[in-house]
């Protein structure tokens, strides 16, 4: 080697590395070559033919158990719920007014009758909730719309836990009756209050 020119000798060198290259990087077959097989795949392994194991029987997903179907569901006996499945407190309907004003307001409007910032943008109008079909509606219809959509309405279950759009179906009850309440709505002191213009 050292009567060879120091050019070859560099470039003999560098062959040398670059041929020993991939036979130090092969070295290692732990986990990147071992056998697998691809969901769904035919395999002969198993009995049945399936690569992919069947779940254990009632499993159910970490944090996804919903048995109370009124809650979770908005149904009783496989109904649209008549009630809600808890007291409607104040902190309740803040919390609907602001889950709604997140989700719901873009699209149903401040008032819930559907003048809203898509409508200015060209798409389609959706129903006031002041219409009668909809003041008519139990929460449970409106919450399963809530949870499910409906028409153009993307479901929004994945987004909104069950709570807070119980919450939203409250705040919803409470923009209808401001929409369409009476003087007979009014508690009697108010209403006397009211009448004597104070």
């Amino acid at each position: 080697m050292r009567s060879l020119p120091q050019s070859l000798r560099a470039k003999l060198l560098a062959l040398a590395a670059c041929a020993a290259f991939p036979f130090l990087t092969g070295c290692r077959q732990d986990m990147h070559d071992q056998p697998r097989l691809k969901p769904y795949a035919k395999s002969t392994f198993f009995a049945d033919g399936r690569s992919m194991r069947p779940l254990v029987p009632n499993t159910v997903a970490r944090g996804r158990l919903f048995e109370d179907t009124h809650l979770h569901q908005g149904k009783i006996d496989g109904k649209d719920a008549e009630a809600f499945p808890m007291p409607i407190t104040k902190e309740i309907l803040a919390r609907g007014r602001e889950r709604y004003a997140i989700y719901c307001i873009n699209c149903h409007g401040m008032l819930g009758d559907g003048d809203s910032m898509i409508v200015s943008r060209g798409l389609k109008r959706p129903p006031s909730y002041h219409i009668d079909r909809l003041r008519q509606a139990s929460p449970g219809y409106v919450f399963g719309v809530i949870t499910n959509g409906f028409g153009v309405m993307y479901d929004l279950a994945d987004r909104i836990k069950s709570e807070d759009r119980w919450a939203i179906v409250a705040y919803v009850r409470a923009l209808q009756q401001s929409q369409n309440a009476t003087i007979e709505d009014v508690p009697p002191a108010e209403r006397d209050r009211l009448q004597r213009g104070e």
